[in-house]
């Protein structure tokens, strides 16, 4: 790695503390914001830099998906995380992976723990995650017994290693809460894609976690013209499909019957046009509305 840029020589001795006792680490960086455009301009031939600045190109790449100059760039880091967590990390097979092996040492004595004020209730509207925390005192009940039972589950692992079993039969009982570590090494096109994910407000509380540090933190200092780009285009942009697009128009005309029409069409309300239906893909497009201040329709026809 070059030492050009002195904010990555410092990210080398920095440890980004997640959790109560998961981290992640800057090990190596390839490339920058202007490793990006250069590809570009190899791709678009002589004269371009006549035509576009560096952050002008960036922005015109990312708002049109040219993913190609952004796979230019590396960034190689080393995480300690738990495992849970891990196993939705590793979903992304975009990746360079070299895990902790418990095979071959004995795992990480370290336990992520729930405080008694972190334990959520189950989504009603999401089924794969979670809403409003629970009450004080049941959660400090949970805390109580979740300490128990790591406890339980390492004395077990320690007993089992005593007695001379294999590492590798030793391990299966201890809790998905464990920590493992990982050098995780990925270009700058597919971490902007995990990040895209695990940073939503949907996504798990202890992956965003992670999301969060290694781009508000980490990305946005190596790369900052594409952060920018990236914020602006992806991560704070609201899209919309045909369907949604054609109510955009109706509503946008003024036109609120031909909207509850086109609703009522696609499912998301009842042949009245006033007893909402649950559909997940009308509340994600009320919520859509909102964000740019646009009243929802039949809410407008419900009241009328």
């Amino acid at each position: 790695m070059s030492d050009s840029n002195p904010q990555v020589v410092d990210w080398r001795s920095q440890t980004f503390r997640i959790l109560d006792d998961g981290f992640v680490r800057v090990v190596d960086v390839m490339g920058d914001d202007a490793s990006v455009v250069q590809a570009a301009r190899i791709s678009y031939g002589s004269g371009t830099k006549k035509l576009h600045e560096d952050r002008g190109l960036i922005r015109y790449l990312m708002r049109h998906r040219h993913s190609t100059p952004f796979e230019m760039c590396e960034i190689k880091l080393h995480v300690r995380v738990p495992m849970d967590c891990w196993r939705q990390w590793i979903r992304h097979r975009t990746a360079n992976v070299n895990e902790y092996s418990t095979r071959y040492s004995e795992a990480i004595d370290a336990i992520q723990t729930t405080g008694p004020t972190e334990w959520r209730t189950q989504s009603i509207s999401n089924r794969q995650g979670s809403d409003v925390n629970l009450a004080l005192e049941l959660g400090e009940r949970l805390s109580d017994r979740e300490s128990q039972l790591h406890q339980l589950s390492r004395d077990i692992y320690r007993e089992r290693l005593d007695a001379g079993v294999a590492r590798e039969q030793a391990r299966k009982d201890l809790p998905l809460a464990t920590y493992t570590e990982a050098y995780w090494k990925i270009d700058l096109h597919n971490l902007l894609h995990f990040l895209l994910l695990r940073m939503d407000a949907h996504a798990q509380h202890e992956i965003r976690s992670y999301a969060d540090v290694i781009g508000r933190q980490i990305v946005s200092s190596w790369v900052p013209l594409t952060w920018e780009a990236f914020e602006d285009y992806r991560l704070n942009a609201v899209t919309f499909s045909r369907c949604e697009l054609r109510l955009l128009t109706f509503l946008n005309q003024n036109a609120l019957s031909q909207a509850i029409a086109e609703a009522i069409e696609m499912g998301w309300l009842d042949e009245s046009g006033k007893t909402l239906r649950v559909n997940r893909e009308r509340v994600e497009f009320e919520s859509k509305l909102e964000r740019i201040g646009v009243k929802v329709p039949w809410i407008q026809y419900k009241d009328s």
